[in-house]
C-alpha cells in the first residue's frame, strides 16, 4: 500500500495519463452498451402445457395433470409445483430455487417427459418459459381513417384488406430491419375458404365428411418429384396442382358414383370467408390490425426502434390516404424516459453532493478532488459493464446512483487522512 502511494505521488504524470485513458475507454464504452429497460433476468419457472381437445376438466387432471406432475416433481431444485387443469387443455407450472441454470431444467424436464405415455390424442407438451425480453417493443395500429371506415359488410372488406396489407408488405418491411427478429399481425380478417357440406345429399350418395376432406386434400398438392439429371445439367420436378380461386374449388371432383363424376358444388357451398377471430384490436374506438414487432435477443432496444421509427414513417408515405399507421405502444420511449430520470438524478445528486461538501470543508482543492473522483470512477465504471456484457438500464443505472454517494464518503475519509499526516 505505501508503495502504490508513493507511486501516485511521485509520477503525477503517469497517474493523469492512466485517470485519461479510463475516462476516454469509458466513453468509448458507454456509447456501445446496449440500453434496455431492465437487466437480462432469467425466472426459475417452467410450464408444461399439453392440450387434449375435447376432453372435460376432470379428465385432463387425471389423465395429464396427474401423470406429468409425479414425472417432473423429482427434478433436482424444484421448490414448487402448480397446477391447473383447464377444458381441454393442462398448464402445471414448476418454480425452481433462484440460481438454477434453467437451459439444464429445461432439458431435465424434456427429459421427463419423453419417458411419460400419455394419451395419444393429446398434444406434445410444450415447455413455456417467461421472459420480460420476449415482449414486443413496439406495437402498430393499421386502420383506416374515420371519413372512410365503414360498416357490415363494408368493414368486413376493409379489414381482410388491412389483414392481407399487413401480411403482405408491411409485415416483410419491418422484418427486413436490422434488429427486428419478428413481426406478428393480430386482428382483422383473415382469408379463408369455408365449404360447407350438405349432409342429405352426402348420405343419398354414401359418402362421408372425411371422404370429401381426403379427396380435397389429395386434390390440393404441391410435392416434390424428384430431379432430372441430364448431361452438366440438372432439374427439380414439382407437382402443382393447387386451388388458385374459389371455383376450382366447387370443380374438384370428389367421387363417382354409377360411373358419373361428383363435384364438390354438387354436395356442398364453397365461399371464401374469413377465420374465427380470436382477437378484435380497436384504435380509437375503430377496429385495426395490431402488428407487434419482437426484437432480437442481444439487439438495442432504442436503436432498433429509431430504425423502425424511420421506416415507418417510408411506409407511411407509400400508403394511401385512407388507411393510417399508427403506433399504439413504443417500449423505447419508456426506456429512454426511464434511464433519462435515474441519469439525471444521479447527475444532480453528485452536484449537490459537491455543493455540500464544499458548504463544510470550506476547501476548494479537496471539493475540487472529490469532484473529479465521482466523474471518473463513474466512467470508469461503463467501461467493465461493457467488458462483462452488462447492458444500460435502470437496474445497473440506479446502483451507480447509489454508488455516488458511497464515491462522496469514501472521498472525504481518505481526505481527512491525507490531511492528518
Amino acid at each position: 500500500m505505501r508503495r502504490l502511494i508513493e507511486i501516485a505521488t511521485e509520477r503525477r504524470v503517469t497517474i493523469v495519463m492512466f485517470t485519461v485513458a479510463i475516462a476516454l475507454f469509458g466513453l468509448v464504452s458507454l456509447s456501445r452498451l446496449n440500453l434496455n429497460l431492465l437487466p437480462d433476468i432469467s425466472y426459475p419457472t417452467l410450464t408444461v402445457r399439453t392440450e387434449l381437445t375435447g376432453a372435460a376438466p376432470m379428465e385432463v387432471e387425471n389423465l395429464l395433470t396427474k401423470p406429468i406432475e409425479e414425472a417432473v416433481g423429482v427434478i433436482r431444485n424444484v421448490r414448487l409445483v402448480r397446477s391447473v387443469s383447464r377444458a381441454g387443455q393442462s398448464d402445471v407450472t414448476l418454480e425452481f430455487a433462484w440460481g438454477t441454470d434453467m437451459d439444464i431444467a429445461g432439458v431435465e424436464v424434456r427429459e421427463k417427459l419423453d419417458v411419460l405415455f400419455l394419451p395419444l390424442e393429446a398434444t406434445r407438451p410444450l415447455l413455456l418459459r417467461f421472459d420480460p425480453s420476449s415482449e414486443p417493443i413496439m406495437r402498430l395500429g393499421l386502420l383506416y381513417d374515420e371519413e372512410t371506415a365503414l360498416e357490415g359488410a363494408g368493414a368486413e372488406a376493409q379489414l381482410k384488406a388491412l389483414r392481407r396489407l399487413a401480411e403482405d408488405r408491411i409485415k416483410n418491411e419491418l422484418e427486413a430491419e436490422e434488429g427486428t427478429a419478428a413481426v406478428k399481425v393480430s386482428g382483422g380478417l383473415e382469408d379463408e375458404i369455408q365449404i360447407q357440406v350438405d349432409q342429405r345429399k352426402l348420405s343419398q350418395l354414401r359418402l362421408s365428411v372425411n371422404d370429401i376432406a381426403d379427396r380435397i386434400r389429395a386434390e390440393n398438392v404441391n410435392l416434390s418429384g424428384g430431379r432430372l439429371e441430364e448431361d452438366d445439367q440438372r432439374f427439380l420436378v414439382r407437382t402443382l396442382n393447387e386451388f388458385q380461386d374459389v371455383e376450382e374449388f366447387g370443380d374438384a371432383i370428389v367421387a363417382y358414383v354409377a360411373e358419373r363424376p361428383v363435384y364438390l358444388r354438387d354436395v356442398a357451398s364453397v365461399t371464401q370467408g374469413y377465420k374465427e377471430r380470436e382477437a378484435i384490436t380497436r384504435v380509437n374506438g375503430r377496429e385495426s390490425v395490431e402488428l407487434s414487432i419482437y426484437k432480437e435477443g442481444d439487439a438495442n432496444t432504442v436503436q432498433v426502434a429509431n430504425r423502425l421509427h424511420r421506416r415507418i414513417s417510408q411506409l407511411r408515405e407509400t400508403l394511401p390516404d385512407t388507411i393510417d399507421l399508427e403506433e399504439i405502444y413504443d417500449q423505447s420511449k419508456f426506456i429512454a424516459g426511464a434511464v433519462d430520470d435515474v441519469r439525471n438524478a444521479a447527475v444532480v445528486g453528485g452536484i449537490i453532493a459537491i455543493i455540500v461538501l464544499f458548504g463544510f470543508l470550506r476547501d476548494a482543492r479537496a471539493t475540487t478532488i472529490v469532484g473529479i473522483a465521482i466523474p471518473v470512477s463513474v466512467i470508469g465504471t461503463f467501461l467493465l459493464m461493457y467488458l462483462n456484457d452488462v447492458s444500460l438500464n435502470i437496474m445497473s443505472l440506479g446502483g451507480i446512483a447509489l454508488a455516488v454517494g458511497m464515491l462522496v464518503d469514501n472521498s472525504i475519509v481518505v481526505l481527512e487522512n491525507i490531511v492528518r499526516k
